[in-house]
Parts: C-alpha cells; structure tokens; sequence
C-alpha cells in the first residue's frame, strides 16, 4: 500500500525530522536513508517499523539538526577511497574522483559526537529518543493514508468478490443442467448406432453416468464457496490480510483451473472465462492490501 509520513522533533537540542514513504510490495522490504546513525538508532528504527507494517517497500529518511548533526570525516579511509577510485579512473582512462565522490563512500562521513554530551551517553540516547519519536509521529501520518486507500481497496475487493459469487452461482446452475445435455448428445450420436446394433438405453445410461461422475464439480464449487467467504471475511476484518488474500486467491484460481477442464458444457467454460478476468482484477488488488 501506498502512504506518506513526516514527523518532526525537537528533544534536548536535537531536531529530528524523519520522512516514511511506501510503496506497493507483496513483501516488507526497508530502506534507510538520511544522516548516518549509530547501529543502535538504525536497529531501533527498523524494529518499530516493522512492529507498524507488514508489507510495502518502505524508505525511512532521517535527518538530524543541533548538537546532533556533526558529522566526522575518517581520513584514512578517505585516503584509501580517494586512491581505490583514482586506480579504477586511471584503468578506465576517466579523469580522477573529485571531493564530492570520495565523502560519498561508505565509512568516511559518520555521525560525530555530540558536541556537548561530555563523553557519556546522554547524547545518543537524546538523539535515538527525538529519532524515534519523530519516527512515531510519521508512521501514524503513514497509517492514516494507509487507511484511506485501504478502505477504497476493501470496496473494490468486494465488487470483485460479488462477481466471482455470481460467476459461480452461474457455473452452480449450469453444473446441474450438464448430465442432461450430456445425455441428449449422447442419444442423438448414437441414435443410429441403436437402430443398427441394438444397443439398449440402459447401457447409454450406464455410459451417461460414467461421464456425468467424471465431470462432477461438486466439490470444486463447494471449496470455491468457501475461500470466497473466507475473502469476504478477511476483507471485513482488522489487522494485515494481504498476505492470506494472497493464499486465498490462489486457491480460487485452482478450483476455477479444475472446474473449466472437467467441465463438458460450452457455457461452463464461457462462464469460467469471465469468473477468470475478474479472478485478475481481484489478484492484481490484493497485491497492493497490507
């Protein structure tokens, strides 16, 4: 699901601002950004976003203001990108890496110390408290937005889920009709094989019943029926559901599979086409539901 979050802070000279962006993914997949944090900040950050979501591609943007937001070159490691990257330039025959570039490598800007914490931990577990509050405040931001596509996506659901009701209330009837139409085919193609061999009704019915038992879809429709109210209640419910929406709609689909190839009847397969394209409708839907 879609949503935006942004939550600012100002806690013991320390002003956070922290920016949550999400995006469509059948999987939590978590991104940070922004200024450089202690391990510590980054796991604490991690761990309370996802106590708050369970699917999305999620960037969480931090950057920090006051006492905070030194920064701290390590020159030997600048050296060692600065040379690392002239080698490669020279190889490739580029001009050589500029400033820019070399404090853009990993592990030579980190956060400093704060200028003021005295040496002890005062100052990290200000900035890890204002980091995290402001964290709170965009992931409630965050949920709201959520809830409103969600809500939309929950009406959408139900259509989708209202035409598969009716599709296999459709293939119900049809289902019922097919050892008749079976039947009747049956006796008009061998209509002239019983005048010429004798063959008697009771084993054209005996036949009939071969192939009606082969084509039965009984117990299809039966589990159709059930992952369809299965949906609907998971799509009334609270909390994440994407993921057994997921489940569900695969499950709907092998019936459907089944159903359309031991179905003899022309109006059954019509019928399994059209309850298939609003099957993809809905597939493509649960994609985007926490």
């Amino acid at each position: 699901m879609t949503g935006y979050g942004r939550g600012v802070v100002e806690r013991d000279d320390v002003r956070a601002s922290v920016d949550v962006r999400s995006v469509n993914h059948r999987f939590l997949d978590l991104k940070l950004r922004g200024a450089a944090l202690p391990a510590a900040i980054e796991d604490a950050i991690a761990a309370r976003v996802r106590g708050a979501l369970d699917r999305g591609a999620v960037a969480v943007s931090v950057h920090l203001a006051g006492r905070a937001a030194g920064l701290r070159i390590d020159t030997d490691a600048a050296e060692r990108a600065f040379r690392v990257l002239g080698e490669l330039a020279e190889r490739l025959a580029l001009p050589g890496p500029d400033l820019a570039l070399v404090l853009a490598q990993p592990g030579v800007v980190t956060a400093g110390e704060p200028a003021d914490s005295g040496g002890n931990s005062d100052g990290a577990e200000g900035t890890q408290a204002a980091v995290l509050a402001a964290l709170d405040a965009a992931l409630a931001q965050l949920d709201r937005m959520r809830q409103t596509e969600g809500s939309a996506l929950a009406a959408e659901l139900a259509v989708r889920l209202d035409e598969l009701v009716a599709a296999r209330a459709q293939i119900a009837v049809l289902a019922a009709e097919a050892p008749h139409q079976l039947a009747r085919r049956l006796h008009e193609r061998v209509k002239r094989l019983v005048d010429e061999l004798g063959i008697h009704d009771a084993r054209i019915a005996q036949e009939v019943a071969l192939l009606a038992d082969r084509a039965d879809v009984t117990e299809e429709l039966v589990r159709l029926a059930s992952h369809l109210d299965q949906a609907r209640a998971l799509i009334a419910s609270d909390g994440p559901v994407g993921r057994r929406l997921d489940f569900l709609v695969q499950e709907i689909g092998r019936e459907l599979n089944t159903i359309g190839a031991k179905a003899t009847a022309a109006e059954i397969g019509t019928a399994i086409v059209g309850a298939k394209a609003a099957l993809e409708k809905l597939r493509e839907q649960v994609q985007n539901v926490e």
